[in-house]
């Protein structure tokens, strides 16, 4: 067995896009799986508007925060939700008080988790 650490200080801040307070760590790398990684966004954090360079999964797992998607309507997510983008669509994300968020992407992901009708925006 090997025991890893994935906590923020193992982390890289993100500082394009206008990114602030958002530290990621890469998790596991898959030929066919893109990357699975752990993202910190901190108080008043923020990660800018990018296109996802592939389909993602944006899972809350704890904290809360929002997101913005192509439709441009911000809305509120807290841990136990997920977002998912596909390639290409500009997004962004942030929080007030802070997340951590797991992230995975991968070219042939497809999200198998009820989708909710509506959410609070």
């Amino acid at each position: 067995m090997r025991i890893y650490n994935f906590d923020k200080e193992t982390g890289v801040e993100i500082t394009n896009f206008n990114s602030k307070e958002s530290i990621f760590s890469r998790i596991i790398q898959h030929d066919k799986l893109g990357y699975i990684g752990c993202m910190f966004i901190g108080p008043e954090g923020k990660l800018g508007s990018h296109p996802a360079t592939i389909n993602q999964l944006f899972l809350v797992v704890s904290g809360q925060g929002w997101v913005i998607g192509k439709e441009g309507i911000k809305y509120q997510i807290h841990s136990g939700r997920a977002a998912f983008w596909e390639a290409g669509e500009i997004h962004v994300s942030g929080s007030e008080q802070g997340m951590v968020v797991i992230i995975i992407e991968g070219e042939d992901l497809k999200p198998l988790m009820k989708e909710i009708d509506w959410i609070e925006s």
